[in-house]
């Protein structure tokens, strides 16, 4: 059986919770070594650590994610703002500039974030989040434009409606008022099973998508 990922080295942050558990299945599934991180990513200590441990990488998929914390504009907490930025665009930010030099020196590499369409649109009462998640997608638009030149290939997915423990539990998914909602606003009228996803960064992390350079992909379903 052909895999697609046979021999490749990943390191997968946040690999408990949000996207992580489905794209580490599908990734070892496909013959990849997958580092599965978990630890918290609070400092560059943390950073540097975690790239240690995993040593040489063929591909990073930057897995960040954080309750959205929301708040009318007149009510963000500075701790919260800073909870946030630290949480999803920091990390994000550090381990593209710890795993650039090697894969620079091997001319290849892929950076995969998995990150919102949250930013695509906006969303009401949640603007700090938006703005954590928009300043992951503009990072990824510019740092794969530097990046591109030396062969290594940095996208985001930009997601909405997928399900997942962070975001879209299934308590939630199922409940009635959910589903109402879906039908009012997403154009497909369903969520995404996390598997979709992992398919998305399966090809982003893969060969296939040598020609995709500094992309924010919407994965909404159409609401983005």
């Amino acid at each position: 059986m052909a895999t697609r990922l046979e021999g490749v080295r990943v390191l997968l942050t946040q690999a408990d919770d949000y996207m992580g558990p489905a794209i580490g299945e599908l990734f070892s599934a496909e013959g990849a070594k997958v580092h599965a991180s978990t630890a918290k990513l609070a400092d560059q200590a943390a950073v540097d650590a975690v790239l240690a441990e995993a040593g040489e990488l063929d591909v990073l998929v930057a897995n960040l994610a954080l309750p959205p914390l929301p708040a009318a504009v007149e009510e963000i907490r500075d701790e919260d703002w800073f909870a946030l930025h630290d949480a999803l665009v920091h990390p994000l930010m550090r381990l593209v500039r710890g795993v650039v030099p090697a894969m620079k020196a091997r001319g290849k590499g892929k950076v995969v974030a998995v990150t919102s369409a949250a930013p695509l649109r906006g969303i009401a009462a949640v603007s700090a989040y938006c703005s954590a998640r928009g300043a992951q997608n503009a990072f990824v638009r510019a740092a794969g434009l530097d990046l591109a030149r030396h062969n290594i290939q940095c996208n985001a997915i930009a997601q909405n409606y997928v399900n997942n423990p962070t975001y879209y539990p299934k308590g939630l998914v199922e409940s009635e008022q959910f589903k109402k909602h879906l039908s009012r606003n997403v154009p497909l009228g369903r969520t995404a099973e996390s598997s979709e996803t992992a398919e998305l960064a399966l090809f982003l992390a893969s060969p296939n998508s040598d020609f995709l350079v500094g992309q924010v992909i919407p994965f909404a379903g159409g609401w983005a």
